[in-house]
């Protein structure tokens, strides 16, 4: 369990760090400078992931059941959450390793997003998360509501994706001026070269699809998933309950170690301290993180990535909501500023 998690998370690290795989950053740029190509290449991880996981299914290598979707929890959980991102400079993935980079600020994100997350969970606010997400509508399952099989949504949604990708693949490309190269052969692909998206993708989509096999294995019916891990390893330093220390414990803790190789590899690793505006703002966003995370059942990689590629209600509606949250973030934080900031240096040139 210890070796097969830390490997996974290890690996997710180490490809987010060097593909430079932002979700928030992705979100952010849709809406700011009109960019939809971090969102394209959620879609082939997701895609990837979706076909593996229901081919291992299939298979019979486990079985999964999507439960109830509790609507209400997930809008506003999703939307909360999707607002934290943008506050903390990284959704809950992105700042694992962003820790591995050395930014401090990611540090105190994480902190307040794990400590939130505990609270939430099975803290003071436990009762009120589980009344909140009580109220259910129905199945999860989109192919439960439907009455039909699974594949008969996946296999357009990844032919939707493909076509998405073509289309994108066919514009012309933009150069982007680099550095001699310093390293050659394989050190300079994996430390040096900037990573295609859609590669990076590719790969994490792979990763997610592996990690549920070998989570399986250990008796956690799950993929990828990072609040309720970071969750209860505050909870073990606390209580000391090594229950608590299941496979996503050692994912994320192998998110960060694999980051932090990559960092260092590539030399990008550099200790950063924010300002005192900006560990505030960290702070802040990271328990919007972990209050909505743990309301909406799951964060940017647990429901943007996992339970979109298991086709369920929750995961799309969260994905949604989460970029919602994260456009209107961005207009408070970075277009209304620069609003005020243009009214006021023109009030002075009248």
């Amino acid at each position: 369990m210890t070796i097969t998690g830390i490997i996974c998370g290890a690996l997710l690290g180490f490809v987010m760090q060097r593909g430079r795989f932002c979700l928030t950053g992705g979100f952010r740029d849709m809406y700011l400078a009109k960019d939809n190509r971090i969102f394209y290449a959620l879609l082939i991880a997701i895609a990837v992931q979706s076909v593996g996981v229901f081919a291992l299914i299939g298979a019979g290598a486990f079985e999964y059941s999507a439960s109830q979707l509790p609507l209400f929890s997930v809008i506003i959980g999703a939307f909360i959450f999707g607002i934290g991102i943008i506050l903390a400079g990284g959704c809950a993935t992105g700042t694992w390793y962003r820790a591995g980079e050395g930014l401090i600020g990611s540090w105190i994100a994480l902190a307040m997003y794990m400590l939130m997350a505990a609270i939430m969970k099975s803290g003071p606010l436990a009762s009120f998360t589980t009344a909140v997400r009580k109220p259910v509508v129905g199945t999860d399952s989109i192919a439960d509501t439907f009455g039909i099989n699974v594949w008969f949504i996946v296999i357009p949604f990844v032919a939707l994706v493909a076509f998405i990708i073509y289309r994108e693949l066919k514009k012309p490309k933009v150069k982007i001026p680099q550095l001699k190269p310093k390293k050659t052969g394989l050190a300079h692909i994996l430390f040096e070269k900037r990573w295609n998206p859609f590669v990076t993708a590719l790969l994490i989509g792979l990763i997610a699809t592996l990690a549920w096999p070998l989570s399986a294995a250990s008796g956690r019916i799950f993929g990828l998933g990072i609040t309720t891990p970071s969750a209860n390893i505050l909870q073990y330093l606390v209580s000391g309950n090594v229950d608590l220390i299941n496979w996503g414990v050692f994912l994320v803790l192998g998110i960060f170690l694999g980051s932090l190789f990559g960092a260092k590899m590539s030399g990008e690793f550099r200790v950063r301290v924010p300002d005192a505006k900006t560990s505030v703002r960290s702070a802040l966003g990271g328990l919007l993180m972990g209050f909505g995370a743990s309301l909406a059942g799951g964060c940017s990689i647990g429901n943007g990535l996992v339970m979109t590629a298991m086709m369920t209600w929750s995961g799309w509606i969260a994905l949604v909501f989460m970029i919602l949250g994260t456009w209107t973030a961005s207009y408070f934080v970075f277009v209304r500023p620069g609003k005020q900031r243009a009214a006021a240096s023109t009030a002075v040139n009248a």
